[in-house]
């Protein structure tokens, strides 16, 4: 491989099981990777998504719940 990555060891979601997951639509979780903020690889015409991006993805958009003090 020339980049390093070893896909057999890379677990893929469904558009739909990546919804269910972050309890979003299918549009919405769409809209995600055609902006580019969540990476996917497209097999024909559905797309997959790695496991491990949707969990980044997560932690990236996760809000800081402790208000600043004043």
């Amino acid at each position: 491989m020339a980049d390093g990555i070893n896909f057999s060891d890379v677990q893929f979601l469904t558009v739909a099981e990546v919804a269910d997951l972050m309890r979003v639509s299918k549009m919405t979780v769409y809209r995600l990777v055609h902006a580019g903020d969540l990476p996917a690889v497209q097999f024909g015409r559905s797309y997959r998504v790695p496991e491990s991006s949707v969990e980044e993805f997560l932690h990236r958009a996760q809000v800081d719940s402790h208000p600043e003090s004043a």
